[in-house]
């Protein structure tokens, strides 16, 4: 074969390279409006029965010299491609998509601006247990500069004999210490019928790990104009986390802050399993702020120091962890709260590592 012939077929491959492009993109066109239409029926985007009669229809007209089962191969990945640009199209048009919304949010909570690039933190005991017991912690974390105020009234605990918080009477004496130390409080609410009530007493409504996929609340809870720290499930992926939150921004409230808690593993040595990658992930998926608790996805006070360090060096917007006056008598999470000197060791050593812009 001369030169010429050579170049003569690599030029018509060079074509019909470029003819296989232009059908491919076509193609995945068609695929994006598919998917925009299913959408609106509520349709699964996956269809098994489809791509089966596809397949059929494509090896029953291959005539060689590919052999079936690489033509039916090299489909395949055709048709999962374009899956995931129908996937793509789906994260795109969230409503807490960074793709929908380019700019990071901030979420202001009584002056603290969290997402604005500093890091902010959130402490204060696990249940709310008396008046002088969340005093005594406000007057500590408010004599450190900080504002936000977290505790317990309704407590969802793995086992019904446990304590369940005060309830009511728990987020009462939240805003009465609150007011008292100008402090803004946060506090998880666990069922949608206590959101209309709940918002007189706090500043920020928490939706906790076991209540992420409680999508009656997260309704409820996007229908108020307040803000929502939401934490992660137990086992949820990243995907659903983010769900959740659109859940809640679908109702008109973008007062939204995702806070990493760690998710449950086999691994025992702690409580959970610090996913401390998912914070630069969320980040870029989302543009809501992250923070993480070192407290529930540690379970252990010896440890909350390492990881809260670790989440201000991965870029979280704020770390959240739990501070009790007695740690030995409280009524829940003894082993994982501060006690109000490790409080006061704690701070000190974060304000002296270099990267906390507090």
């Amino acid at each position: 074969m001369s030169n010429n012939e050579l170049d003569q077929l690599r030029s018509r491959v060079d074509e019909l390279n470029l003819e296989l492009l232009s059908l491919i993109n076509e193609r995945a066109q068609l695929v994006q409006e598919i998917g925009r239409v299913k959408e609106t029926q509520g349709v699964y985007r996956y269809d098994p029965v489809r791509e089966r009669h596809m397949l059929d229809l494509i090896k029953e007209h291959n005539d060689g010299p590919f052999q079936q089962s690489t033509i039916q191969h090299i489909f395949k990945e055709i048709f999962k491609a374009g899956l995931e640009l129908q996937k793509d199209d789906h994260r795109k048009a969230l409503l807490v998509s960074r793709k929908k919304h380019p700019e990071d949010t901030i979420v202001d909570v009584k002056g603290v601006k969290i997402g604005d690039g500093n890091t902010h933190f959130v402490f204060g005991p696990c249940a709310v247990e008396s008046y002088e017991q969340v005093a005594t912690v406000a007057a500590a974390v408010k004599e450190k500069g900080f504002k936000l105020l977290r505790g317990g009234a309704f407590k969802p605990r793995t086992s019904p004999y446990d304590f369940q918080g005060l309830g009511l009477e728990g987020l009462k004496i939240l805003k009465r210490v609150a007011d008292e130390y100008d402090m803004a409080v946060i506090s998880e609410i666990v069922s949608a019928n206590d959101i209309e009530q709940a918002v007189e007493y706090l500043d920020v409504i928490q939706i906790g790990a076991r209540n992420m996929q409680n999508f009656e609340l997260l309704k409820a809870a996007g229908a108020v104009n307040k803000p929502v720290l939401l934490k992660r499930g137990l086992s949820a992926t990243i995907e659903e986390f983010i769900n959740a939150a659109e859940y809640i921004a679908a109702q008109g409230n973008g007062q939204i802050i995702l806070c990493e808690r760690g998710i449950r593993t086999y691994e025992k040595a702690t409580r959970n399993t610090l996913d401390i990658s998912a914070v630069p992930i969320l980040k870029q998926e989302t543009h809501l702020p992250v923070m993480v608790d070192v407290t529930h996805s540690t379970g252990r006070r010896d440890l909350l120091l390492p990881t809260a360090k670790a989440a201000i060096a991965i870029g979280a917007d704020g770390v959240m962890a739990e501070v009790h006056p007695d740690p030995a008598v409280a009524l829940s999470d003894s082993a994982q709260q501060m006690d109000l000197n490790q409080f006061d060791d704690f701070v000190n050593q974060l304000k002296a590592a270099s990267f906390v812009r507090a």
